[in-house]
């Protein structure tokens, strides 16, 4: 019963199942927004968790000017920006205590990893949700200091 919902029916004979393929994949580029904290809750291996910002950025307000058989592109109108925060959890033994150690607030990093969806109860007995990035791998690519230009 339970192999069903993991399966696909080429047909309608049970020798044609088809184990169906899916893909729980994120990449993030942006810069640590805190420096990361590593907790442990009893009997459970230890998490290192930080957040992470990405920016979206385009030009509103776009116009099409015509000179005869030249065509103009005008940027008129303002750059809106739209800032994205990620809360990252990194479980793996190696990765976990590098991120810790060497991650610092204003880091530029990316991160692969995959997407969680999660439910809790806050101290307050209310059922929260919370949507977290399990990390399996961060590539490091400045230190808070460096300020770059874009």
């Amino acid at each position: 019963q339970v192999l069903r919902q993991f399966v696909r029916h080429d047909s309608d004979t049970v020798n044609s199942l088809v184990l169906e393929r899916s893909m729980n994949r994120v990449q993030l580029l942006g810069r640590v927004g805190q420096d990361p904290i590593m907790r442990q809750v009893e009997g459970k291996n230890p998490v290192t968790i930080f957040s992470l910002a990405t920016n979206e950025m385009w030009r509103t307000g776009d116009s099409e000017v015509g000179q005869g058989a030249l065509l103009l592109l005008c940027t008129l109108g303002d750059i809106s920006q739209k800032t994205t925060w990620h809360r990252i959890s990194v479980f793996r033994p190696g990765l976990r205590d590098v991120t810790y150690q060497y991650v610092r607030k204003g880091s530029r990093i990316f991160v692969e990893g995959k997407i969680d969806y999660g439910e809790y109860t806050d101290k307050n007995n209310v059922r929260r949700q919370a949507t977290t990035i399990i990390a399996d791998n961060v590539i490091f690519l400045s230190d808070g200091s460096v300020r770059e230009k874009v």
